[in-house]
């Protein structure tokens, strides 16, 4: 049984270029449980979702240009409840530092982190269920 969500969460979105896809099939999916949180993304990401979702989403820069620290900011100020980043394990990455930063910054602030589609869906169940209304009491929302 699905209960109504009462908790409204901050989720930042990250996608690397060849998960994009896969990211905005995810958004699709489950826009009816992303319409009542608060989303946010790394430039490129957030374009494609509010384009093929039609999902408010606040647009940091390009992960390239620091969007994905800019959320790793976020983080580190509590202001952020979930992150999900599809990531390219496949890819070299010139930035995995960045990458290996944002998710130092999850371990220490405990932060749910998905880095691929198979543990977002857990999450996104998760959360409609009610399961990280936890992080209320860690991110009071106003």
């Amino acid at each position: 049984m699905d209960r109504k969500v009462c908790v409204i969460m901050n989720i930042a979105f990250i996608a690397h270029d060849k998960k994009k896809d896969l990211m905005i099939d995810f958004c699709i999916a489950y826009k009816n449980i992303l319409k009542n949180h608060k989303l946010c993304a790394t430039g490129n990401t957030g374009s494609l979702i509010i384009d093929s979702t039609g999902l408010p989403v606040s647009l940091f820069l390009p992960g390239s240009q620091g969007g994905e620290q800019q959320i790793g900011a976020r983080i580190a100020y509590n202001e952020i409840d979930l992150v999900l980043f599809f990531r390219d394990p496949l890819t070299a990455k010139d930035m995995e530092p960045d990458a290996q930063a944002l998710f130092r910054l999850c371990d220490i602030h405990n932060i749910p982190l998905a880095t691929n589609v198979a543990t977002a869906e857990v999450l996104i169940h998760g959360l409609q269920r009610g399961d990280l209304d936890w992080r209320d009491i860690v991110n009071p929302k106003k």
